[in-house]
């Protein structure tokens, strides 16, 4: 068994940001810095060429840490953040920066690499969660959620598929493809994302995608613009979200 092994330790603002390893995999843990109570956990996956501690992934856990006391992971995926890349990353990324400049649809190039990535990366949540699950604060019966964008969604649906310790996610803004079948093994509450005018990302691709989803309950919700401007005020319905069903009130504004 891989064992949790803190590196570092900062206290900002009512949070304290740990570093840590599973194994040879970076993450990081935030935590509520006066919480000594048991809390839900939710780890996040971020999306493709960022790491743990893009802005956007900081952002999102802070609402969660603040808004709900939750304790939030966020790990590199492979070949991305403090993680090497490989000859096989390298390629991919090369034929899809040629794609791009070109104008010539992503789609195939990132569903294939990032099919690939999720292989390696849900064990690797796996294993995290494992470790996380041993901390007192935390505990092996707690509620646990995910929150993944992009090709966060990419791994975890097939995450959220075989791992029951989930019981509620928040995905979106990814192609079905390779995702489908994973998709309709899924039966927790969910809320999908989406910009319906993404110029990389086909609406009708997104639709398909939430569509397969076997949840009873899911929710999509779709915004206009492009995919890269994502409105900030989904993270704070994700925050409500899983505060629904996680069993956790949200105690400040979010």
């Amino acid at each position: 068994m891989n064992s949790l092994q803190f590196t570092a330790e900062s206290p900002s603002n009512g949070v304290i940001e740990r570093d840590f390893t599973v194994g040879e995999v970076p993450d990081v843990l935030l935590s509520p810095a006066s919480g000594a109570d048991r809390a839900p956990l939710v780890p996040m996956g971020h999306g493709g060429g960022a790491h743990k501690k893009h802005r956007a992934m900081a952002g999102r856990a802070r609402l969660l840490v603040t808004g709900c006391g939750f304790h939030v992971a966020v790990i590199d995926a492979p070949g991305h953040g403090d993680r090497p890349r490989t000859a096989r990353d390298e390629q991919e990324i090369a034929e899809l920066r040629k794609a791009q400049a070109a104008g010539e649809p992503e789609g195939p190039i990132v569903v294939r690499y990032n099919a690939r990535l999720a292989e390696l990366a849900v064990p690797e949540y796996q294993a995290t969660l494992d470790a996380l699950q041993e901390l007192p604060e935390i505990g092996a019966d707690g509620p646990v959620g995910y929150v993944g964008i992009v090709m966060g969604t990419a791994i975890g649906v097939p995450l959220v598929a075989v791992e029951p310790r989930i019981t509620a996610a928040v995905f979106g803004m990814m192609w079905p493809d390779a995702r489908i079948e994973k998709a309709k093994q899924i039966t927790i509450p969910i809320e999908f994302d989406m910009q319906w005018d993404n110029e990389r990302i086909p609406r009708e691709a997104g639709l398909a995608l939430f569509d397969s989803f076997a949840s009873k309950e899911k929710t999509l919700h779709a915004n206009a613009g492009k995919h890269s401007v994502f409105p900030r005020f989904e993270s704070d319905s994700s925050v409500r979200f899983l505060a629904r069903h996680l069993g956790q009130a949200v105690t400040s504004p979010a």
